[in-house]
C-alpha cells in the first residue's frame, strides 16, 4: 500500500493474537502496519497502541471498542478498534478488528504546537527551574543537579534578586536587566558548576508582551560526569539506583506523568464528552496510579538528596506553630475528604526553631498526611508546637488510630518500610521512604524524629529541633 497525498480509507482489517500478545494472523493493512512498526508475522504485536488495548481487554475480560492512532514511520494511521478477548478453550488471545482504517500524511505541527513541544522538552530536561515575577526577580528556585546546590543556596539567601545577578551570562555584555527575549536562549555559568548552561525564559500569563511572570529553566549542555576518588565511586553502591532515578529519570518522567494525571482526570470528570461509568472509573484509577507514581518519583529524588555525602540544610528562624498551621492548610482538602478534623495547638512565637522552613514543612506534611491516611475516618489529628526544654523546641502530630507497637516503632523509620501499619480501605502505603527521609532531614537540622503513643492510644510523632 503506497502513501497517498490525501487520506486513504479502507473498510477494515482483522487480526488474531494469542494469550501472550503475539499477532498470529492479520489482513494486509494490519500486517503491513505490524511490519512498519518493526514486528514480524507471526510475532509480538509491535503496534504499541493496539498492544495496550489487547492487554487491557485480556486483563479486564471485557470487549473494548475505541478509536486509536499510530505512526508507521511515514504516515499516521487511525481507525476504530474493536478488541474481543477469547476464552481459554479458544486459545486465550484476542480478535482485533480495525474499522474505518485511515492512512493520511503526517500533519506537521503548527508553530505554536512546535513551540509548546520545545517548551515541554526543556521542562523535562532542565536541572534548575525557578519562578520569576514580572521584573525577573526570583520567587523560588529549585535545583536537581548536585553542581547547582550553591546556586540554590544563593537564591534562598537572596530572595527577590534579579536572577541574572546569580549567574555569569556569557557572550552578553549589556547591562542588566535585559528584555527577556534577549536572555531567552543565552548561555551562562555559575559558581559550583563546570558545565555550560542554556537559559530558557518562558513568559507566564495571557499577554506575552507584558508577562505576569516567567518560568526560568537552566538546561545543562552536557550530562554531569561521575566524580571518583582513587578508583572508588564517590557515592556508595547501594545508593546508585536511587541516584539513577533522582538525577536522570525523575526530571524526564515528571512531565509525562503529570500529563497522564491531567488527561485521566479530564476523562474521569467527563470534560471531554460523555463516557460510560465503567470507563470513568478506569480513568479515576489511572489518575490515582499516576499520582502515586509522581509521589514516588519525588520521594526517590529526595532520597538522593538526603543520602548525598555532606548534605546540609539552611538555618533560619522557623515558627513551628506557623509551620503546623501551613501544613494543616495544605492538607485540609484531604482531611475533609476523610471527614478528619485537623487541630493546631500552640501559640505563634513560643516555639521558634533554628532550621530550614521548607524542610520542616516537608516533614510535617508527611507526618500529617500519614495520620490522615491511617487514622480512622471521622477522627481528629492534633498538631502541637511547644518548648521542649533548654534550647530545644518541638512539634508533635498525634492521631486517634490503633497506635504503633514497640516492634513497629523499631523499624518504622527504615528505608522502604511501608509505615509498619495496615491502612484501612485498601489504600496504598506509599513508597516507604517518607519517614526515612523525614528522619534524615531532622538529623541534618540537628534534630530528632521519634514515635510513641498518643494519650488516646494512637501514634504520636515528635520532631524536636534546636531553638532559635
Amino acid at each position: 500500500m503506497n502513501m497517498v497525498d490525501s487520506a486513504e480509507i479502507l473498510l477494515g482489517a482483522y487480526g488474531l493474537t494469542d494469550a501472550q500478545g503475539r499477532l498470529l494472523s492479520a489482513d494486509a493493512p494490519l500486517a503491513e502496519l505490524q511490519e512498519r512498526c518493526g514486528g514480524d508475522l507471526p510475532g509480538m504485536l509491535a503496534i504499541p497502541e493496539l498492544l495496550a488495548l489487547v492487554r487491557q481487554a485480556r486483563a479486564l475480560g471485557l470487549r473494548i471498542a475505541r478509536g486509536f492512532s499510530a505512526f508507521d514511520g511515514e504516515t499516521e494511521v487511525s481507525g476504530f478498534a474493536r478488541i474481543h478477548p477469547l476464552g481459554p478453550d479458544e486459545g486465550g488471545g484476542c480478535e482485533v478488528l480495525v474499522e474505518n482504517w485511515q492512512r493520511s500524511p503526517l500533519t506537521p505541527p503548527s508553530p505554536r504546537e512546535f513551540a509548546e513541544r520545545l517548551d515541554a522538552i526543556d521542562r523535562a530536561t532542565a536541572e534548575v527551574s525557578a519562578r520569576l515575577d514580572a521584573r525577573q526577580r526570583l520567587q523560588v528556585l529549585s535545583a536537581r543537579a548536585r553542581d547547582a546546590a550553591a546556586l540554590e543556596a544563593a537564591a534562598q539567601a537572596a530572595p527577590g534578586t534579579v536572577w541574572s545577578e546569580l549567574v555569569e551570562l556569557t557572550d552578553i555584555t549589556h547591562h542588566q536587566p535585559l528584555h527577556w527575549r534577549l536572555l531567552d536562549g543565552a548561555a551562562c555559568r555559575f559558581e559550583g558548576s563546570a558545565r555550560a548552561w542554556r537559559v530558557r525564559l518562558i513568559p507566564l500569563g495571557v499577554d506575552a508582551q507584558n508577562p505576569a511572570g516567567f518560568e526560568l529553566l537552566l538546561i545543562a549542555e552536557e550530562p554531569l560526569g561521575d566524580n571518583t576518588h582513587d578508583g572508588e565511586a564517590e557515592y556508595p553502591l547501594e545508593t546508585s539506583p536511587a541516584r539513577l532515578v533522582g538525577t536522570a529519570l525523575t526530571p524526564v518522567l515528571r512531565q509525562p506523568v503529570q500529563r497522564i494525571i491531567a488527561n485521566a482526570e479530564t476523562m474521569r470528570a467527563r470534560l471531554a464528552g460523555p463516557l460510560r461509568d465503567e470507563y470513568s472509573e478506569y480513568a479515576g484509577t489511572i489518575a490515582s496510579a499516576g499520582q502515586h507514581l509522581a509521589a514516588m518519583l519525588d520521594d526517590l529524588a529526595d532520597l538522593e538528596v538526603v543520602e548525598t555525602p555532606g548534605f546540609t540544610t539552611a538555618r533560619e528562624p522557623v515558627d513551628l506553630a506557623d509551620a503546623a498551621a501551613r501544613a494543616a492548610g495544605i492538607l485540609g482538602v484531604r482531611a475533609h475528604n476523610r471527614d478528619t478534623q485537623l487541630v493546631v495547638e500552640g501559640e505563634r512565637g513560643v516555639a521558634v526553631a533554628s532550621a530550614e522552613f521548607r524542610r520542616v514543612l516537608q516533614i510535617l506534611i508527611n507526618l500529617v498526611g500519614n495520620a490522615i491516611a491511617y487514622a480512622p475516618a471521622s477522627s481528629t489529628v492534633t498538631i502541637g508546637a511547644a518548648s521542649a526544654g533548654e534550647n530545644r523546641v518541638a512539634v508533635t502530630v498525634a492521631d486517634e488510630g490503633s497506635g504503633i507497637s514497640p516492634e513497629q516503632a523499631a523499624r518504622i523509620f527504615d528505608k522502604f518500610e511501608r509505615l509498619g501499619r495496615d491502612s484501612d480501605g485498601g489504600r496504598d502505603g506509599g513508597s516507604g521512604l517518607g519517614l526515612y527521609i523525614s528522619r534524615r532531614l531532622a538529623e541534618a537540622m540537628e534534630g530528632t524524629l521519634t514515635v510513641g503513643s498518643a494519650p488516646g492510644g494512637g501514634a504520636l510523632f515528635t520532631l524536636e529541633l534546636p531553638a532559635a
